[in-house]
């Protein structure tokens, strides 16, 4: 399937799109676009990045890039790129789970419409789980869901507990890629194993498809815990290191100093709100970016692995 599907998946959302050289953009926050779709690295010549801000009226945006580019915060895709996926390959905890949440639910693809309908409860027991209630809303849900509808290379699967749905997860097929866009479940039926379950039946399907080189389970967070993505290593997938860019309009870079990052901080941590989260978020990477790969914070997911900053940094 080709990103022009995906673009087409946000326009019906009511986003933006605009379409460049080397990549498309959505508008994530008020004026604020993020590259996608999100497994691409793309390296933007300064020249249109500054064309894009100025031309687009945006405040900023945000794209991964090789780790080998001069700029960006030290970070990381979350991928799967083997073309086996064994049981018996998982850690012993990994497979215990998968094998109790086999026994206890079923796991097979369901109807767009019946994420959206019976999703959303589970969205939510999962968005209060995570800290995060207030972040999104139903009908951003079930838009989400209802706009992927007739759009080749979008699929639901779902656990199934006695006719209920306990978990559900929403995917896309782009280039030869396989994302997992967004996988919640019930806190309930969790002792269960039904994320681990859902997670391995998901990607075992997706990498056995001769179209399929790697499943995609998420960027580096702007604003979740360093140990959201602990399960997901846990389920041998692995932190591809990259570098993501934030930029600011040349016009408001002096308005994202380090003083207006403290703020923010503050803020965010006093009052709990999600998109104050974000925009700390946001600064900390265009600030980390700006510093050299060997002065930046490396995230855990990138020390526990081991894996070593390169040596060559492109020019271009």
């Amino acid at each position: 399937m080709n990103p022009d599907i995906f673009a087409e998946w946000f326009r019906r959302q009511g986003y933006n799109v605009i379409r460049t050289e080397r990549s498309y953009w959505t508008n994530s926050g008020p004026r604020v676009y993020q590259a996608f779709p999100y497994h691409w690295q793309i390296k933007p010549t300064e020249r249109e990045i500054t064309a894009f801000l100025r031309q687009n009226n945006a405040i900023g945006l945000r794209y991964s890039t090789p780790i080998t580019a001069p700029i960006g915060m030290l970070s990381y895709h979350v991928i799967f790129s083997s073309k086996t996926y064994e049981l018996q390959d998982l850690p012993k905890k990994a497979r215990y789970d998968v094998r109790k949440g086999c026994e206890y639910a079923s796991y097979v693809q369901i109807p767009l419409k019946r994420l959206a309908i019976e999703g959303w409860a589970i969205r939510h027991d999962t968005l209060l789980r995570q800290g995060r209630e207030g972040a999104e809303t139903q009908n951003w849900w079930e838009t989400l869901c209802y706009s992927a509808e007739d759009l080749p290379g979008f699929e639901a699967w779902g656990a199934i507990y006695e006719n209920q749905l306990v978990a559900g997860l929403l995917a896309f097929s782009c280039d030869d890629c396989f994302y997992i866009l967004y996988q919640q479940s019930l806190a309930d039926h969790l002792q269960y194993g039904i994320n681990n379950a859902l997670a391995y039946v998901v990607t075992r399907d997706a990498i056995e498809r001769p179209s399929i080189n790697q499943v995609f389970y998420g960027l580096h967070s702007l604003d979740a815990p360093e140990g959201v993505d602990k399960f997901k290593f846990r389920m041998n997938y692995v932190a591809e290191p990259v570098r993501q860019r934030v930029v600011f309009h040349p016009w408001l870079k002096p308005v994202f100093g380090q003083t207006t990052h403290n703020v923010v901080s503050k803020l965010a941590s006093w009052s709990g709100s999600p998109a104050l989260a974000k925009m700390e978020g946001v600064i900390r990477f265009y600030h980390q970016g700006k510093l050299p790969l060997e002065k930046q914070s490396r995230p855990q997911a990138l020390e526990n692995l081991r894996i070593e900053l390169p040596h060559h940094i492109d020019s271009t």
